[in-house]
């Protein structure tokens, strides 16, 4: 069996700090429910990060301004990227929706101390919308990065109430809202003022749905809950529902089904992806080269053809052929990019490719 790749053990502790807080944010026993699932998922996301970090080769380590080739240390550990690094690595646009969410969370982590524990519920009805944001924008970056076999619903459950209040009901949440402490609700009105209205109208941001019931009879093929999306919508239904208080809230989200080999590349595709985005001619001779030189894989005929590097490169047992990550295709853009770095990873002299619209043998 093939060992697992470096960055397996981030990517599971990310996960299970998510599951974590979603736990914490859905018991209504704990006093601090809410503070509980800032605090997790903040790790959720800095572990998410790393992961793939580690998966794509990036030093996520800070080193000291005065000796260059010395790592700084926390307690004998290199210190790493902080959640707010990262976050900036991996969004650099300050107008991102996710990015903002996110740093809306972390700049709320650092505020959350004891003085605010009376305010946990009042928090979390207030941020409900932006809470679960956090949550599928995780839930997109980690089946994005690493594939549906990591996705949360794979762990997670719908809860058990999902309904309607009673007007009275109704009532006391809205009154319940306005118990914010000031300076939090100054916090949160100072934060989004300073966005762009398209950043806080996106529901990477905030998350708004609404949740119509319906007493439905029974039905052996149905599922217990049944969700309409809006964009499956007649425009009158769709006027109807945007005149509707709000009564509930239920996340919905397309979930896509496993599928074999999901991100990842045959060799033809993914030396034209190499060649796309460097100044050189780089074909399938190059990519075979390249691997083969960075020992990424066995050679044809191997004895353990399960052997490579899975950072870059994975074996199909089924179909006995190799499959390479974005992460592989990354190492080789950044690498060829240079004649220098060419010449290291494929062994061969670099040839400039023909100026647009010209073919190669012109």
């Amino acid at each position: 069996m093939a060992r697992p790749p470096r960055w397996q053990a981030t990517l599971d502790a990310s996960v299970n700090e998510a599951c974590l807080a979603v736990r914490l944010y859905n018991d209504a026993s704990e006093a601090r429910s809410f503070e509980g699932f800032v605090v997790h998922m903040h790790l959720a996301w800095l572990y998410l990060l790393h992961a793939g970090f580690i998966r794509d080769g990036i030093d996520y380590r800070y080193w000291d301004r005065n000796y260059k080739r010395r790592l700084l240390r926390v307690d004998g550990e290199p210190k790493t990227w902080e959640l707010e690094r990262s976050m900036k690595e991996r969004w650099p646009d300050e107008a991102d929706p996710v990015r903002a969410n996110l740093a809306l969370f972390i700049r709320l982590r650092n505020r959350l101390e004891h003085r605010h524990a009376d305010a946990d519920q009042a928090l979390m009805l207030n941020l409900s919308g932006h809470s679960h944001a956090l949550l599928i924008n995780f839930e997109e970056e980690l089946t994005n990065q690493f594939g549906d076999d990591h996705s949360l619903a794979l762990r997670l459950r719908i809860p058990l109430f999902v309904g309607t209040f009673s007007a009275q009901g109704e009532q006391a949440l809205r009154r319940f809202q306005k118990t914010l402490p000031q300076d939090l609700h100054g916090f949160l009105t100072e934060y989004e003022s300073g966005l762009e209205e398209s950043t806080t109208n996106d529901s990477r941001f905030e998350f708004r749905l609404r949740a119509t019931v319906e007493l439905a009879p029974k039905d052996p093929d149905a599922v217990a809950i049944q969700f309409t999306r809006y964009e499956d919508m007649t425009d009158n239904e769709r006027s109807a529902v945007e005149e509707m208080g709000r009564k509930g809230q239920v996340i919905v989200r397309d979930r896509k089904q496993p599928v074999s080999g999901l991100g990842r590349l045959m060799p033809k595709p993914a030396a034209a992806e190499v060649e796309a985005a460097i100044p050189f001619v780089f074909n399938q001779a190059h990519f075979t080269a390249a691997w083969k030189k960075g020992k990424v894989r066995p050679e044809p005929g191997a004895s353990n053809p399960h052997k490579t590097n899975p950072d870059y490169c994975e074996y199909d047992e089924p179909t006995k052929s190799y499959r390479y990550t974005r992460a592989y295709v990354k190492y080789l853009v950044k690498k060829c990019a240079t004649q220098e770095g060419f010449r290291e990873i494929t062994g061969k002299n670099p040839r400039l490719k023909p100026p647009s619209g010209l073919h190669e043998d012109s």
